[in-house]
């Protein structure tokens, strides 16, 4: 496929459909380091003018990957629901983000195309928005998912306890939950990423978080952010499993580099969902599913097949949706300024990330995140979380006083997450919202409460956990 326009007297050839998309992407440092990025604006005006002609129906018709080595796109072209589509083949990638942005355009309608987008088709019109758009159709879908609680409903901001230690001491873990509790937050989930990768300290995690939440009757779900088969083996041992977590990729080859496969996540959400047969929990729902993404994750494994690592992050979101999950975040700046040099480019991933796991149907959270050595600093997570507050993001991830003292990474604290929450006037999810203000924990929507004989109990109670 061949591809020209020209910009003020300057002609452009592009020679793939790949080529449009890399080049139509905004500035990202990764894209340069893969050497697929526009090489001026005048060819990312040219590249983004050549993808506003192209109809859905070219998208479709030519897959950035070929099927017959990519089991990811496969799936996409397998789980593409060709009936709805035919409304909108004919329309433009140009024509498509006036639709998604008309104001009589509301979220029934966006629910009912959910199946009829591929994952390229909602990187195309990605790169073809401004910040402002991104938020605007984000905003316009909520994504509601249950499993011991009710996730992602209208005003609703959750957010995950990530209370991660060096060497996975527990009594350290509990406290730092504990710690996130009080501010109200930890209605996605209590996550913790553990230090080393083992059965036993696996299963010791999740244990104590059971306990934790147990004791207490906390409408929430734990999660140890081990390898999948860790995880299994921890199962297999007795811990108890609320979600099953992994990382995916939007290729095979990447999936491969994290050790896992479509097989291995289909097997593993049937073995927990069997596992939630057999234990005396109320669940509200059955998706047991948690994933983690990232732009730049495939190629830093060396597997994008000169893909732009925004369509590859969409086509990470085609894999989600396949298995039904509770939660979805991306983790923007994680990985680090090879791939996201800055806020700026930070700030733009974290919406288009939310803005096409919207459009998918996703359960869409963020980590709002940056490394060290990226420019960016704290104002930079302010300003990303209060745009995908108002972008209407499912859940964002807090740690203790904005720095993960286990991954070396700065992100959010809880009371970023309470302030935001104030400010935009979201609650927690309803179950969790209640539980809180039985126990007198927080003043009104956000703000957690200074004190209080319940929220005195819960900390004098956490004793014998530690023990």
């Amino acid at each position: 496929m061949t591809l020209a326009t020209t910009v003020k007297t300057e002609r452009f050839t592009f020679d793939s459909l790949a080529e449009v998309f890399a080049k139509a992407n905004e500035e990202k440092s990764g894209d340069r380091l893969a050497g697929i990025a526009a090489r001026s604006e005048r060819e990312r005006v040219a590249a983004k003018r050549v993808l506003a002609d192209l109809t859905l129906a070219e998208v479709v018709a030519d897959p950035l990957i070929d099927p017959a080595i990519d089991d990811v796109s496969r799936l996409i072209l397998a789980t593409h629901d060709r009936s709805a589509f035919r409304e909108i083949a004919g329309l433009t990638l140009g024509e498509f983000r006036e639709v998604l942005l008309d104001d009589s355009v509301g979220e029934v309608r966006l629910r009912s195309l959910h199946r009829a987008i591929t994952p390229e088709i909602a990187a195309g019109v990605a790169k073809l928005m401004s910040n402002k758009d991104l938020a605007i159709v984000g905003s316009k879908v909520r994504t509601v998912t249950r499993c011991r609680n009710t996730m992602g409903g209208a005003g609703v901001l959750g957010s995950r306890v990530q209370p991660n230690h060096p060497s996975d001491d527990l009594g350290g873990i509990l406290l730092s939950a504990l710690d996130g509790l009080l501010f109200g937050c930890g209605d996605a989930v209590i996550g913790v990423n553990p230090a080393a990768e083992s059965v036993a300290v696996t299963g010791a995690i999740l244990r104590a978080l059971g306990r934790l939440i147990d004791t207490f009757a906390i409408p929430t779900q734990a999660c140890c952010l081990a390898h999948i088969s860790t995880q299994l083996a921890a199962l297999d041992q007795g811990a108890p499993i609320d979600l099953l977590f992994q990382s995916i990729a939007g290729t095979e080859a990447a999936n491969a580099s994290f050790g896992t496969s479509l097989a291995l996540l289909a097997e593993g959400r049937e073995r927990v969902l069997e596992h939630h047969r057999g234990r005396d929990v109320a669940w509200v729902g059955d998706q047991c599913m948690y994933f983690e993404t990232g732009q730049g994750s495939a190629l830093s494994a060396g597997a994008h097949h000169g893909v732009d690592q925004l369509t590859l992050e969409a086509r990470a979101y085609g894999v989600a949706r396949a298995f039904d999950p509770f939660i979805v975040n991306s983790v923007v700046g994680f990985i680090g300024p090879e791939y996201l040099a800055d806020e700026r480019q930070i700030t733009r991933a974290g919406l288009e990330d939310h803005f096409m796991g919207k459009l998918l149907g996703l359960p869409m959270g963020c980590d709002v995140c940056y490394t060290n050595h990226a420019d960016a600093d704290q104002n930079s997570a302010d300003n990303l979380l209060i745009l995908l507050t108002a972008a209407g993001c499912n859940f964002v991830i807090g740690v203790p006083c904005a720095g993960d003292v286990m991954l070396n990474h700065q992100s959010v604290s809880y009371h970023d997450i309470a302030g935001v929450k104030t400010l935009f006037g979201r609650s927690a999810a309803p179950e969790f919202q209640e539980w809180l203000e039985r126990r007198g924990m927080i003043q009104g929507r956000g703000l957690p409460s200074v004190d209080g004989p319940a929220r005195r109990e819960l900390v004098q109670a956490i004793g014998p956990l530690l023990l």
